[in-house]
């Protein structure tokens, strides 16, 4: 099974869907992205692009709300937060740890409450 997700006009995912191998498929039983492509536009309309379900390629699977970055040839996250910067090798966002400390009411005796 193949899987393809529908990008909009500013290639932010808005659907996934399984297509069968048999329609991605050339002449020869060879999987064509093209071909698949072609199906789904016949199918449903749209712009449609090639997700691996196991990232094998566009580095990570696509999901609603996702940008294709035809640049970097992947699937990015929406960003969790302003702060959160783009890992280049991965795709995903890496967002800054945060340091927590015990407030003032907390009790750090290690007593059970």
């Amino acid at each position: 099974m193949a899987h393809y997700a529908r990008i909009d006009e500013n290639n932010i995912v808005q659907q996934v869907i399984v297509v069968d191998n048999k329609d991605t498929a050339d002449a020869f039983g060879v999987e064509k992205e093209y071909i698949g492509a072609a199906f789904c536009e016949r199918l449903l309309g749209g712009t449609w692009k090639q997700t691996s379900y196991n990232a094998n390629f566009r580095k990570n699977y696509a999901g609603l709300g996702y940008t294709f970055d035809a640049v970097r040839d992947a699937f990015i996250p929406p960003r969790p937060s302003d702060d959160a910067t783009l890992d280049e090798a991965t795709c995903q966002w890496v967002v800054p740890a945060i340091e927590l400390s015990l407030g003032a009411d907390s009790s750090e005796s290690g007593d059970s409450i």
